[in-house]
């Protein structure tokens, strides 16, 4: 129960915010008598939750004592508020005396002090409240940076609520095998989205949580087509709730790509209409599927880290999202602060990383590679090669690079290079993905067949 205070009337005259000065009271009477309780609480609770000016120095003389690694009881505690002219506003010797009367042991320390910071975590939600009501009455111009403003800080409210702190092995282990196996759903919750190219998740275990996954490839070799066919296998297959963020293709161009690759039709006949009777109803029956998919497109162009956050927050709290695509990269807006495009880029990528980490999603980010791959013999993709690269390397968990070999070479002059190899082995529709960078795992190559007609990609042995 939430009690209140104090000798005055005016304490009653008008309402006052959430607070409890019993549970602030009995968690510094627990600390006086046993100055050891404090490593329970000490990184859940700061001077700022609580209420009573006097339970506030008190809290926070205790601090100084542990950060000093000091003995905490009455003695030294009014010491400490004496060294610091503090003692006589935290209400004296008396007071100490008063804290330490209340509580019989310390063994609830960690109960009150769950009071004490619920309480404040609610004050702060007040505050966030004025603060986005002032958002409201400046009325600026521009509604979406209110907006992304206004979630922003009930963001940090949420995020601002646990800290993280050691843990002994022993529970990250009990975590780890309480963990369903990898193609077990419990309640649509999916454990790592899959890509379902079967080569490409035996390298990577699907796409791991957490983690900043780099695509990139030169125009035209099929790095958005590859993206929307890891999106439609985690969404349609596996049931992960997928949002696309398409910077540089509408969401009519992305139904086309998808409705394409799900109907088995030419995307060229479906974007112009020449479909016969029997591709129509293909694509009927392919709308149908992807309908009960959960796939969700933003396509608004030049749009900054700080928007796709927000945005993704706001689908995230309405139900938890598997997977992110961004698509792509380079395109993504900077800051304006007249810092160079390196810089930027490499702002981005570690905002990118940021964002994985507070969703706890994988983030696929497509990205360009710079024309040094033209000028290569070999046209194989290296990881210098990472547009403006700055810390895309350095953030990037994982990196992957899509090399078609027939883009370069034709069957003759292939032939000509491989005089070892059969006019039937020629690559023709053959994509190789390298694994350039695996943070937690092995790095390699794997081979995958890319359907032109389609703009689809498939497993090879399919």
């Amino acid at each position: 129960m939430t009690t209140f205070k104090g000798s005055s009337s005016s304490l009653n005259s008008e309402k006052l915010p959430p607070h409890d000065t019993d549970a602030e009271e009995a968690t510094l009477g627990s600390l006086l008598i046993d100055g050891e309780a404090i490593h329970k609480i000490s990184t859940s609770l700061n001077g700022e939750d609580f209420f009573d000016p006097r339970t506030r120095l008190v809290y926070e003389a205790c601090q100084g004592l542990y950060k000093r690694n000091e003995v905490i009881n009455q003695i030294t505690v009014a010491q400490e508020l004496n060294r610091l002219d503090r003692l006589e506003p935290a209400g004296g010797p008396a007071y100490l005396a008063h804290l330490i009367s209340i509580v019989p042991t310390s063994l609830h320390v960690e109960y009150y002090s769950q009071i004490v910071q619920r309480l404040s975590t609610m004050r702060r939600l007040i505050d966030a409240a004025g603060k986005i009501a002032a958002l409201g009455y400046q009325a600026g111009p521009d509604v979406d940076e209110a907006l992304n403003k206004s979630e922003d800080i009930l963001f940090k409210l949420r995020h601002g609520q646990s800290q993280r702190d050691f843990v002994h092995i022993s529970q990250v282990l009990d975590d780890f095998l309480e963990k369903p196996e990898p193609d077990e759903k419990d309640k649509g919750k999916i454990v790592s989205p899959k890509s379902y190219f079967t080569k490409l998740d035996e390298w990577l275990g699907g796409l791991q949580r957490s983690d900043l996954v780099i695509l990139a490839a030169r125009p035209s070799v099929g790095k958005t087509s590859f993206a929307l066919s890891i999106a439609r296998n985690a969404a349609v297959v596996q049931g992960c709730r997928v949002a696309i963020f398409s910077l540089e293709m509408s969401r009519d161009s992305l139904v086309h790509r998808f409705l394409a690759s799900e109907a088995d039709v030419d995307i060229k006949n479906l974007r112009l209409g020449l479909m016969n009777d029997r591709e129509e109803k293909k694509v009927f029956d392919a709308m149908g599927h992807l309908a009960e998919a959960e796939i969700y497109f933003d396509d608004t162009p030049q749009l900054k880290v700080v928007e796709m956050r927000s945005k993704a927050l706001r689908l995230h709290y309405e139900k938890p999202i598997d997977l992110i695509i961004v698509d792509y990269l380079q395109l993504i807006g900077g800051n304006s602060r007249g810092e160079n495009r390196v810089q930027e880029i490499s702002e981005i990528t570690r905002s990118l990383k940021g964002v994985a980490r507070e969703l706890n999603v994988p983030v696929l980010v497509v990205s360009q590679l710079s024309r040094a791959v033209e000028f290569r013999s070999s046209h194989i993709p290296q990881l210098a090669d990472l547009r403006e690269s700055g810390s895309i390397e350095q953030d990037a968990d994982v990196v992957l690079f899509i090399y078609r070999e027939e883009l370069y070479f034709d069957k003759d002059e292939w032939l000509k290079q491989h005089p070892d190899k059969e006019e039937n082995e020629y690559p023709k529709g053959i994509a190789e993905v390298h694994i350039a960078k695996h943070r937690n795992g092995p790095t390699g190559q794997i081979n995958l067949r890319f359907i032109p007609r389609t703009a689809k990609f498939v497993n090879l042995e399919g």
